[in-house]
């Protein structure tokens, strides 16, 4: 299955994960009014970084870890389009467009309690490609148990993915992408597109053209998707599987948190008594 890492040791759905070191540095940290104001400093060379240790071969929905760790949960993702692989383990925040000075928010809401704050920090500094890898596995959690145990999602599990966890993500992947990421974007798209997949895949470019033939694009190998915030179509990200069929995106982007505005509404900070 697919592996996702984090730079601090968290609980994670009474699991616990952890992530390889990467050279991106935040300092001058302090807290306030449930935000973490972080100076970004970002390294001309990337070492691993979070997500470092996720790879795989064969079908994407199910690829094998090449190391066994201990105390590091297994996420696994529906993990790609209409091709087989993996997605880049890591993305370039040097080249990703990166704000000098990023703000983290805390007060990040979860039904099963999961973390965010690896999610938000991955978005503001840049690493969209573990961003996006971060999601998918969320995902997994999110829609319980036997999908934990099958490693993916299927399509009538997505009704029961919480609306305050994906409204939290989304608020995520909106914010740090200025509105051009996000569930709510591609569900914009889907729209546009009239439920047709293939319009819908031009629209957010998930296809390319080899000569004269129009395919999707692939993200085993060198990933052929754009995690820069700049230079990648509306709606790019995140990535969602169409192995098994549409009926997965198709229901992420009806699911009933996105029926109103409610999910943009900033949580209330709880005041200290």
């Amino acid at each position: 299955s697919l592996l996702l890492s984090s730079t601090s040791t968290t609980r994670l759905d009474n699991l616990t994960y952890r992530s390889c070191s990467h050279s991106t540095v935040l300092h001058r940290v302090t807290k306030t009014n449930n935000t973490i104001k972080m100076r970004v400093s970002l390294s001309v060379t990337m070492m691993a970084a979070i997500g470092a240790a996720m790879v795989g071969s064969g079908s994407a929905f199910s690829t094998q870890p090449a190391l066994a760790r201990k105390s590091t949960v297994s996420l696994a993702a529906e993990a790609a389009m209409a091709e087989s692989g993996v997605p880049a383990s890591t993305s370039d925040p040097v080249k990703a467009h990166v704000e000098e000075d990023a703000q983290i928010p805390t007060n990040l809401p979860s039904d099963v309690g999961m973390d965010y704050v690896p999610l938000a920090t991955m978005l503001a500094t840049g690493q969209l490609a573990e961003a996006d890898q971060f999601t998918r596995d969320a995902l997994i959690v999110l829609a319980g148990s036997k999908a934990k145990g099958r490693d993916f999602v299927y399509f009538t599990e997505v009704k029961d993915i919480p609306s305050t966890d994906l409204a939290t993500m989304e608020r995520l992947w909106t914010k740090f992408s200025k509105g051009k990421f996000g569930y709510s974007v591609q569900k914009k798209k889907w729209r546009q597109s009239k439920g047709d997949f293939e319009q819908f895949c031009r629209k957010i470019g998930w296809t390319t053209q080899d000569g004269d033939v129009e395919r999707k694009k692939r993200w085993f190998g060198a990933s052929e998707f754009t995690y820069d915030v700049k230079k990648a179509p509306e709606g790019h990200l995140p990535l969602t599987s169409a192995l098994r069929g549409t009926s997965l995106i198709k229901n992420l982007l009806t699911h009933p948190v996105w029926e109103n505005d409610d999910w943009m509404k900033e949580p209330e900070v709880k005041k200290e008594s």
